[in-house]
């Protein structure tokens, strides 16, 4: 009931298996065509398909990944203008409601800092963008595209009736986080609104799911420096 960043993370399960690593490691195939034939039940819960150069192995299918992907490219949902929200704007109208042992506690979408002192006042997790976690799936979507090319299509954003493949996805993507820190026509750097300067740009621990404004702890290097990464076309 809680539409969270934690039912994207599946999709970071992914990686490609090309011939010379086969070659290098046959008891992978061979185990993983044993389980196949022989304990299918198994195997329920990964993809293994070698039709196609590279090869993939991952938690996610072509069919599960057309369904969560229309969720996280919702504009309604995960997808902002400046990357992927660690949980869903639908819970901004309609928060999940969980009683438990008499209490009635609800999660809602708070984008920026939280309206209550709970956690020291920090709602990172309710509704900002995160680097780490778009990072990590726009690296899943490239390795998924390198697989499947243009085979696969979803839409891009979910309701736009644009078909693109997943690595354009991943540009999109990419682009997104990257505009966090491009001054706008007003000069204004998303990531700095309302600060008196414009040119010192701090990396910021998270950002605004709505407005993209630099949240929490700065300088955050040692992760939202990735964005040096994205610009230089990470990964390929």
């Amino acid at each position: 009931r809680i539409r969270s960043v934690v039912g994207l993370i599946p999709l970071a399960a992914v990686t490609g298996v090309d011939q010379q690593v086969l070659a290098s490691m046959p008891a992978l195939a061979d185990r993983l065509d044993w389980l196949a034939a022989h304990r299918p039940e198994l195997t329920e819960g990964v993809h293994f398909d070698r039709s196609a150069h590279p090869g993939l192995l991952a938690l996610v299918g072509p069919d599960q990944l057309r369904q969560v992907l229309r969720a996280m490219l919702d504009p309604a949902e995960f997808l902002s203008d400046h990357g992927l929200r660690s949980l869903s704007a639908v819970h901004r109208d309609h928060p999940a409601v969980v009683k438990m042992d008499g209490q009635t506690l609800t999660v809602d979408y708070e984008p920026a800092e939280s309206r209550t002192p709970l956690f020291g006042g920090n709602s990172n997790w309710r509704g900002p963008v995160w680097f780490p976690i778009n990072a990590l799936l726009i690296s899943a979507l490239r390795r998924y595209d390198a697989h499947f090319g243009g085979a696969v299509q979803v839409e891009d954003p979910t309701g736009s009736g644009r078909e693109l493949r997943l690595g354009e996805v991943a540009d999109h993507l990419s682009a997104r986080l990257m505009s966090l820190f491009l001054p706008g026509a007003d000069g204004v750097r998303p990531c700095q609104a309302g600060l008196p300067w414009q040119d010192d740009v701090m990396f910021n621990e998270y950002f605004h799911g709505d407005t993209g404004a630099g949240l929490g702890a700065s300088h955050q290097t040692g992760w939202t420096a990735i964005i040096a990464a994205l610009v230089l076309g990470w990964p390929r």
